[in-house]
Order: structure tokens, then C-alpha cells, then sequence
């Protein structure tokens, strides 16, 4: 997986920013991946990178958790976990919705994001406001985690690169 993940990797490491800030666009993006926003993430993550000054490449890549394959398993976890906070019906009736909505969403072109909203909202209160909560609790927890180990990753990466063009400035050439 890290290996997949290692040009990626690559790309958040060149990016022109403080450590906090790509940290944080990071962090913000894992919080708005887990929310039940599909369609309109990208969005979302862009304006409030920009809103809470922080790196907006850095803030978008994460949204690409969810996508029509993962959106069944990550809402009926959310869900699991709304359900725990308030009341709603069972999981076991629920998690058929959400695999439904992952189907639809493979239909639909990416540009769709109308009839992508529309999938969601048309859950009913009952089934949103858990998921709400569940995805908030998900999505802050998996956030902070985030920014966390990248902050740290960044700070370690960021200072030994600049010891690496100290060193480098100081050879006689």
C-alpha cells in the first residue's frame, strides 16, 4: 500500500507550503472525506482550505477516500458510530441503502454533482442525522490522527532537508 502510495507522497512533499499548513489541509480534507458531502467534496475542501488558511492541494487529496467503491463500508461505519449517539433504524436495514448509493454513484458521471447530493439527501432524517453524527465523530477523530503523523512526518522531512542544502551550500566546490 505504500509503495501505491508513494507518488503521492512524493507530490505532498513538494508542495510549497509550511509543515502546519499542509498538515492541516490534510487533516481538513480526512475530516470532509468522511462527511456525507459526495459531489461536493472537492469543493468544500478547497473553500474551507482557503477559509482556514491552509495547503488547498493538501486539503483535496484526501476527498478521494470517498468514491463510489468505499462509500457503502465508510457510511455504514459512520453510521455504526451515529447510532451509538442517536437513535436510528437498525444498521442491518441501513447498510443496503448505502450500497445502493455506491451503486448509483457508479453510474453517474463525475460532474453530476446534483443527482450525487440528491442520493444522499434522499436517505430521510431518520438515517441522516446519525449518519451526521457518526461521520463528524469518524471524520474528526480520523482528522486529527492525520494531521498528527503528518505534522510530524513534514517537520522531520522538512528539517532534514534544510540541514541536506545547508550541508550542500557549505561543500567548496
Amino acid at each position: 500500500m505504500l509503495l501505491r502510495l508513494r507518488p503521492v507522497l512524493r507530490w505532498v512533499i513538494k508542495l510549497r507550503s509550511s509543515p502546519r499548513a499542509i498538515a492541516g489541509g490534510l487533516a481538513l480534507g480526512t475530516f470532509i472525506a468522511f462527511t456525507p458531502t459526495v459531489g461536493v467534496q472537492l469543493i468544500l475542501a478547497f473553500l474551507a482550505a482557503t477559509f482556514f488558511n491552509m495547503n488547498r492541494p493538501a486539503a483535496i487529496i484526501p476527498v478521494w477516500i470517498t468514491n463510489p467503491v468505499t462509500v457503502a463500508p465508510i457510511y455504514t461505519f459512520n453510521y455504526w458510530v451515529g447510532i451509538k449517539i442517536w437513535d436510528g433504524p437498525p444498521l442491518t436495514e441501513v447498510s443496503g441503502l448505502f450500497i445502493d448509493i455506491g451503486r448509483t454513484l457508479t453510474r453517474l458521471e463525475f460532474w453530476d454533482i446534483k443527482d450525487q447530493f440528491l442520493a444522499i439527501l434522499q436517505m430521510g432524517k431518520g438515517i441522516f442525522i446519525p449518519l451526521l453524527f457518526g461521520s463528524i465523530a469518524v471524520g474528526m477523530v480520523s482528522g486529527f490522527l492525520v494531521y498528527l503523523c503528518s505534522l510530524k512526518l513534514l517537520s522531520v522531512f522538512f528539517s532534514r532537508r534544510a540541514k541536506k542544502r545547508l550541508l550542500n551550500n557549505r561543500k567548496p566546490r
